[in-house]
């Protein structure tokens, strides 16, 4: 299995294409929305971020901070069936990529949400050294090790990031907006 550090037409990495000065952080650890312009395009970022470094109940803080973000970018309430899933299939990618950083990365360290026209991609940082691989071949019937396959199965893309010279990783997915 091949990883892209950056996926044809994916959203840059934080750092680039103008992502702007740090945006002031809440009183609930979350960075207020930032909009950023995205590279090339006239199109409008919105990027949130929200630090789990230490923090109890990652995975339902990650799901309720991510529904919220959906919330405030229209994506919810949902229209229509299709989109009430897409929606869905957001806070379940969510869901996997921060348990996975909790059982093998060491704990996350932030989850990125930055969505510009109809692509959103997620990001979980940790600090953890190992590289998650769906599990191969999936079985379903066997508890346990399917949030790759899940993450695989309902996103566009997905990959790991690294930093030259600094520890842990960022794990990656980019999913479809709702039509």
């Amino acid at each position: 299995m091949s990883f892209r550090s950056l996926p044809p037409g994916a959203l840059p990495p934080d750092g680039e294409a103008g992502s702007g000065a740090a945006a002031p952080v809440r009183p609930d650890g979350a960075d207020t929305a930032a909009p950023a312009p995205k590279a090339g395009s006239g199109q409008v970022a919105q990027v949130r971020r929200l630090r789990l470094v230490g923090a109890s109940g990652m995975v339902p803080r990650a799901r309720d901070f991510a529904r919220r973000a959906l919330e405030d970018w229209g994506w919810l309430p949902a229209a229509s069936a299709e989109q009430r899933a897409a929606a869905e299939d957001v806070l379940l990618v969510v869901s996997e990529l921060v348990t996975n950083a909790c059982l093998h990365g060491g704990g996350p360290d932030e989850l990125r949400l930055r969505t510009a026209g109809k692509v959103l991609r997620l990001e979980v940082s940790d600090s953890g050294t190992g590289t998650p691989e769906p599990r191969t071949p999936h079985r379903a019937s066997r508890p346990g090790g399917h949030g790759m396959f899940i993450v695989q199965r309902l996103c566009l893309d997905w990959g790991v990031q690294r930093e030259a010279g600094a520890t842990g990783k960022t794990v990656w997915a980019e999913l479809a907006a709702p039509v």
